[in-house]
């Protein structure tokens, strides 16, 4: 009996179930359209178990047929040429890409029917579940992608649902501005991205993984590029990947992300999109295995950023931002285990771990309270004065690391001084390029809103 048909329905409908609930919640945000909280969510319940029965489903038929690649080709939608620069949309299902969309499905579901509960009636419900449709499909798109061009099609969805979702309550300034703070992080990491495609698409035209990124099915397959090649393309996914999952030197922006509501911050920076760096770096495998340079960066990032997370999260005194590090110090692990050449474990340590920290972070607004009952029923918590630090360590060198954690290692400082505020004088000297042009071309003050309205002084005061 012939499962291909079967196969292909069932690989559409995990593409189409999340790209149903995205256009659903879009078109009535478009038309003004109230849809109301029931529907909202019988909507998202809908497209989840969909998605989620068509993913499992998928798992079990390569399991029993022994297929471990299927593909689904959309097509050419740009042809540059007749034979370079192919931009084609390719659908992949292999060992790496169904295990990651079961888990997406089965937390996005998970965070979706609490945030149900969580965010009642509250006046940005419906806003809500829209941007965490174009996550749920930015999520499915990157794991799915098996071009580079859909991969940042994903990719983008992403940043920019989990941007808005941090600047969630915008009547206040503190939120917005941490939003914009996280979209000029992740402006680098998709520009280290661009420029890996470019030269991916550089070498023979096109950004097919199978074709670029290896011979074989994952995790054995084998890059095709020259050593030279994968060096540099290794490293600006290495960018990318830290930019997005906020790796050292980008971590500073971490804590700011922990604005947004509970379940954003729970689906975002400890389940999924803390882990799409990682992700990056496991589809882009086959390249990083032709650099031993490459190679050892990846461990060293890692390791650093474990480091680093580790000693910040222990000075932390809000649980969001405790828990938020300690999620970074496993997604260090986990790159660094990349770094070593392990494929498999850091697949399922991303897993285990994913699960673990959503069910932290969602019961983080009660673990305070129930430490305190605890701590009511048993007595006062023990005193630390015999711990291996203590004993280890003199009083200076704890206090210096001390301050070295509250200060999140300068890393803010760093990122002020090195990317956010380059980026603002680029973009003063672009916005006055254009005044300039438009009063030429207007014979005279085009932009009379600049009177009125304020440009980045906003964003200057975080400096």
């Amino acid at each position: 009996m012939d499962f291909q048909p079967v196969l292909t329905l069932l690989c559409i409908l995990v593409i189409l179930a999340p790209a149903t609930l995205f256009a659903l919640l879009g078109l009535a945000a478009l038309f003004a359209h109230q849809l109301s909280e029931n529907t909202v969510s019988r909507a998202t319940r809908v497209a989840v178990i969909v998605g989620l029965l068509a993913s499992i489903s998928i798992l079990i038929s390569m399991l029993s047929t022994g297929k471990h690649h299927v593909q689904l080709d959309l097509g050419h939608w740009v042809i540059l040429s007749d034979e370079h620069f192919h931009f084609n949309f390719k659908i992949l299902f292999d060992r790496l890409s169904v295990p990651f969309a079961i888990l997406i499905f089965s937390l996005c579901g998970t965070i979706g029917g609490f945030a149900n509960s969580y965010l009642h009636r509250d006046p940005g419900y419906r806003r809500f579940f829209f941007l965490f449709s174009m996550f749920l499909m930015g999520m499915i798109a990157t794991c799915l992608a098996g071009t580079i061009e859909t991969l940042f099609a994903g990719w983008e969805m992403v940043g920019l649902s989990s941007t808005l979702l941090v600047a969630y309550f915008q009547e206040r300034p503190s939120p917005v501005r941490n939003g914009a703070r996280v979209w000029t992080i992740y402006r680098v990491a998709d520009a280290a991205f661009l420029i890996a495609a470019v030269a991916l698409h550089h070498h023979n035209g096109q950004g097919d993984f199978d074709g670029l990124a290896g011979v074989g099915d994952w995790p054995e397959g084998l890059a095709t590029l020259p050593s030279d090649q994968a060096l540099f393309i290794g490293l600006m996914l290495l960018i990318a990947a830290a930019g997005k999952s906020a790796l050292v030197p980008f971590s500073g922006w971490l804590p700011r992300a922990m604005e947004g509501p509970t379940p954003s911050s729970a689906i975002f920076y400890g389940a999924l999109s803390v882990h799409l760096g990682a992700f990056l770096l496991l589809r882009a495998s086959p390249i990083l295995e032709e650099s031993a340079f490459v190679s050892a960066a990846v461990l060293v990032v890692g390791v650093v950023t474990a480091i680093f997370a580790a000693l910040t999260g222990r000075v932390q005194t809000d649980i969001k931002s405790a828990l938020a590090y300690a999620s970074l110090t496993q997604v260090g692990i986990i790159v660094a285990e990349i770094g070593l050449g392990y494929r498999l474990l850091p697949l399922a340590h991303i897993m285990g771990h994913a699960c673990l920290r959503t069910l932290q972070l969602l019961r983080a607004p009660t673990l305070i309270h129930d430490y305190h009952e605890m701590e009511n029923a048993i007595g006062s918590h023990l005193s630390n004065d015999r711990s291996f630090w203590r004993r280890a360590l003199s009083a200076r060198s704890r206090a210096w690391f001390y301050r070295f954690g509250q200060q999140r290692a300068y890393l803010d400082a760093f990122l002020n001084e090195f990317i956010v505020r380059p980026f603002l004088s680029i973009f003063r000297m672009f916005d006055t390029w254009e005044r300039r042009w438009t009063d030429f071309l207007s014979g005279g003050e085009s932009r009379v809103s600049d009177r009125v309205m304020p440009t980045v002084e906003p964003i200057e005061k975080t400096l």
